[in-house]
């Protein structure tokens, strides 16, 4: 009995994980945006191509958290380095930025 509830409670905790982060739909972005609870993807590179000038950016994602957006963008700066930046996508705070390892 004690390995089936390990088991329930095992997957209750991965089920609980894969909601607290979930991509968005592309196609629902622009009513975050309208609803305010998002700042506008463009505004949202600017920061982080603020932070690394001359960068290009190779990948994005607005993950859906259980504290609210986040806006995670991977680059390549002008020295070929790879960088790490997460946004806060309704403030734009800068939440990480850090070297891809």
């Amino acid at each position: 009995m004690k390995t089936l509830t390990a088991l329930f409670t095992a997957a209750a905790l991965m089920l609980t994980a894969g909601l607290a982060q979930a991509d968005v739909p592309v196609d629902q972005i622009p009513q975050l945006v309208k609803d305010g609870k998002i700042k506008p993807l463009e505004e949202l590179n600017q920061i982080v191509l603020k932070l690394h000038p001359g960068a290009t950016i190779t990948d994005s994602d607005l993950d859906n958290h259980f504290n609210g957006y986040e806006y995670e963008v991977e680059l390549r700066d002008a020295k070929n380095v790879e960088w790490d930046v997460d946004l806060n996508a309704a403030t734009g705070e800068v939440l990480k930025n850090k070297k891809d390892d």
